[in-house]
Formats: C-alpha cells, sequence, structure tokens
C-alpha cells in the first residue's frame, strides 16, 4: 500500500470510495435513512471532489494498492482533517490508521501543532484508540452526530 497526493484524475476513484464509506460502513450514523443519506451524499460527486483537491491549503490523500484507491483523507493546512474514509473492501487492515498518520503528518510540514476534526458515530472509537479527546459538544450535520475532536501534533 502507498500513501499519495490525489491528483485531480482520482476524484471520480475517490468519490466512490467515500460513497461507498459512507453508504456500507456509517450505518450507526444515517441508520439507513434514505434522507440522511441523501444529505450526506449530495456533496460526494467527482466535481466537488476534484475541487476539493485543487483547493489551495487542502491537502488531499489517498491510499492506493494495486491502482485501487482504498482511503481518502483530506487535511488543511491548519490541521482539521474534513476526510478520512476507507473503502468498505480495505477495513480493519490498518489502512485508516496509516492515512490518518499521514494526514497528521502533511499537518505538521504545514506548521500545524494540534489536529482537529469531527468525528462520526462509527469512527468515534478509531479517533479516541489514535489519541484524539473530545473537545466540544457534539453537533449535527446532515442529520447525523457528530464529535469534536483534537490532537496535539507532536514531533
Amino acid at each position: 500500500m502507498q500513501i499519495r497526493n490525489a491528483t485531480p484524475e482520482d476524484a471520480a476513484a475517490a468519490c466512490d470510495v467515500l460513497r461507498q464509506s459512507i453508504a456500507e460502513l456509517c450505518l450507526e450514523d444515517h441508520r439507513n435513512d434514505p434522507a440522511i443519506l441523501q444529505r450526506w451524499l449530495g456533496n460526494k460527486t467527482p466535481e466537488i471532489v476534484e475541487s476539493w483537491i485543487r483547493q489551495p491549503g487542502n491537502s488531499v490523500l489517498l491510499a492506493v494498492d494495486d491502482g485501487a484507491v482504498l482511503a481518502v483523507g483530506a487535511v488543511t493546512d491548519a490541521g482539521e482533517i474534513s476526510l478520512n474514509y476507507v473503502s468498505p473492501t480495505a477495513r480493519f487492515r490498518g489502512v485508516s490508521r496509516a492515512l490518518l498518520r499521514a494526514l497528521e503528518d502533511r499537518a505538521r510540514e504545514r506548521g500545524g501543532t494540534v489536529s482537529t476534526l469531527t468525528s462520526t458515530s462509527t469512527a468515534r472509537r478509531f479517533y479516541l484508540s489514535a489519541g484524539y479527546a473530545e473537545s466540544g459538544a457534539p453537533t449535527g450535520c446532515f442529520g447525523t452526530t457528530g464529535y469534536p475532536m483534537s490532537k496535539a501534533l507532536t514531533l
């Protein structure tokens, strides 16, 4: 497995992983409610993913193996992780953890000292096990509950 920067040509494959991960792995969050899924997936189009890849101050990283995208992550230069989704076929293989480390490394390289994110209910235990702590009251997004979290980025 390799972790690399996404290119605009990766947008469609990255979008597919985002949509599959949300639909198939985040059941605890969307509870198979079509309205919640529609809202959550609404901005997960190849065109929008490509705009995130091109956005200054934003790094979209991919975990790939044999040309297949296994996971998609994004982090701003300020250290905010906005995406960390794994393909259902790559779950529980260490891919998400490796991608999270790469996102944190990228934030450090850009001068970040703290990483922040809003976790889904599904990923909450994962982030707690990776050293993140809850850092605010739960928030709502797309009809789901998000958990603000942060972690100091040490050298």
